[in-house]
């Protein structure tokens, strides 16, 4: 049983993929965790509550400085003994003591085809602006492994989403979450957690199950 703990910082709505994803056997030998946000008054905290999945806010405000929160985090993290560590919208730079402690097991998802729109300040609507500011016709989300480097780690899967001549940010945002993201997060958690994939020379190789 593959034990995960989701990241979130706001509605969840992959979390919410996540969780209908193991509700309806999409998602097999999983269980969540614990669900951890930065935000107390996140939707995910809510979502967490009513599938009787612990919440746990750790919001870098509460601290210091950015070295404290990072130590704390860690060590959340480090009690929990996840086997695989789901940033689901989960808007705070993973510290570095964190990736090294779960090497190849911290997986992201992002709103766009890496190696397009993304590293730093790419996020929430912020990608989809600059896609559409660009012209891209297609676009997409990506899961992938976490290094230390932002949304550099070895690619999972990606799927594509047109973009169409009318599309503001939201829509446009929308439109990717629910033809790639929801998509892709559960059935790359159902990969890991059935042995299908693994992580060698800094690529995924996929094996079969």
């Amino acid at each position: 049983m593959l034990r995960i703990v989701i990241c979130v910082s706001g509605s969840g709505t992959n979390l919410q993929a996540v969780l209908d994803g193991i509700d309806t056997g999409r998602v097999t030998n999983t269980e969540v965790a614990a669900v951890i946000s930065n935000n107390a008054g996140a939707k995910a905290l809510k979502r967490a509550e009513e599938h009787g999945i612990p919440g746990i806010c750790i919001s870098p405000r509460e601290y210091g400085d950015r070295e404290a929160f990072n130590r704390a985090f860690t060590e959340e993290l480090c009690r929990l003994e996840p086997d695989l560590v789901v940033l689901a919208g989960f808007l705070v730079k993973i510290p570095e003591q964190a990736v090294a402690a779960f090497p190849n097991r911290i997986i992201n998802i992002h709103p766009s085809l890496i190696p397009s729109f993304c590293g730093v300040g790419y996020y929430g609507l912020k990608v989809h602006q600059k896609a559409l500011e660009r012209g891209v016709r297609v676009t997409g989300a990506t899961v992938h492994f976490v290094n230390e480097g932002m949304d550099e780690g070895p690619i999972i899967a990606q799927k594509a989403v047109c973009v169409e001549d009318n599309d503001t940010p939201e829509s446009l945002q929308r439109r990717v979450m629910e033809q790639a993201e929801w998509i892709l997060l559960p059935q790359a958690i159902d990969d890991i957690a059935n042995g299908r994939i693994a992580v060698a020379d800094g690529r995924v190789r996929r094996t079969e199950s």
